[in-house]
């Protein structure tokens, strides 16, 4: 059982459909069925939208494979908490007129949050202690 991994899969599915739910509301608001009709709000909570999911996924599989590599749970716990309120502020941000203090704080984080995690699985699959195992 990877712990960390489902608990995240469970934010990161609620979240989704927060951001979703989102992009509805101001849809009906603005009165735009499909696309983003050439409105700026809803152009800007589909982009808030959409740049979760393409960022999520990766962030996911990371924390799973180091997770079910042995990696320090804590940390995992840490790094997948900063990264959900990263995408938090981000959408918030996205909602504001010009690039905002969220939004760029939630860009920041999700950058490092990847970096971070892609640098740990390398390290897990060919640091040391990995070429140590491979020898046994």
């Amino acid at each position: 059982m990877l712990p960390v991994t489902l608990t995240f899969a469970g934010v990161a599915a609620l979240l989704n459909i927060w951001l979703g739910w989102r992009v509805g509301q101001v849809r009906m608001a603005e009165k735009v069925s499909t696309g983003d009709g050439g409105n700026h709000r809803v152009l800007c909570r589909m982009r808030a939208h959409a740049n979760y999911v393409e960022y999520t996924p990766f962030v996911l599989i990371l924390i799973a494979a180091i997770e079910f590599s042995g990696g320090w749970p804590l940390a995992l716990w840490a790094v997948g908490t900063v990264y959900f309120l990263a995408r938090i502020a981000h959408a918030f941000g996205m909602d504001a007129s010009k690039p905002s203090r969220a939004r760029m704080i939630g860009i920041s984080v999700t950058m490092l949050s990847l970096f971070g995690l892609a640098v740990w699985a390398l390290v897990l699959s060919y640091g040391p202690a990995a070429r140590m195992t491979a020898h046994l």
